[in-house]
């Protein structure tokens, strides 16, 4: 994890200032570590037409979903526990405590699984990359989706024009 590449790290003074200040589209304390994401930056995004895709947890997934309706969740799995637990022993990263604390949370995040519009199990990368993708795509058909990127033209052809 690279400040400015993969994430913008702040100090906990500041972030809490963050969190008061309503900088937050989606904030969640995990794994001890608190996140968050910039309210400023999604809303650029979305007023430059782009998607935007969250990796976070199940607290952030119902902020968002509370925020925006039309936003659409994925549930990435692991294909059972014990691979995920081999995956995070290769990973070589934490200690075996931090592991099995890990582990613990895993479970309790699967349990809000059904909250989920889709799910995706990451037994094989390129399948799972697939998956992501064909829900993607398939977002992009849905209604709510083409009403707000095509208003004009849906107006236009329920007008007859």
């Amino acid at each position: 994890e690279e400040d400015g590449v993969n994430y913008h790290f702040v100090d906990k003074a500041e972030f809490m200032d963050m969190l008061q200040r309503g900088s937050f589209f989606e904030s969640a304390e995990v794994y001890g570590n608190h996140y968050g994401t910039s309210q400023l930056w999604v809303n650029e995004q979305l007023d430059a037409g782009l998607d935007v895709i969250l990796e976070i947890d199940w607290q952030g997934a119902v902020q968002v979903r509370n925020l925006d309706s039309n936003a659409c969740s994925i549930f990435i799995l692991p294909p059972s526990l014990e691979t995920l637990k081999t995956r995070l022993l290769d990973r070589a990263q934490d200690d075996t405590e931090t592991i099995e604390k890990r582990m613990k949370q895993a479970v309790a995040e699967i349990s809000h699984v059904a909250e989920a519009d889709f799910v995706v199990i990451n037994d094989d990368f390129d399948t799972a990359l697939e998956d992501l993708a064909a829900i993607v795509r398939s977002y992009r058909l849905t209604i709510k989706y083409q009403e707000k990127k095509q208003a004009a033209l849906l107006g236009r052809l329920s007008q007859g024009d």
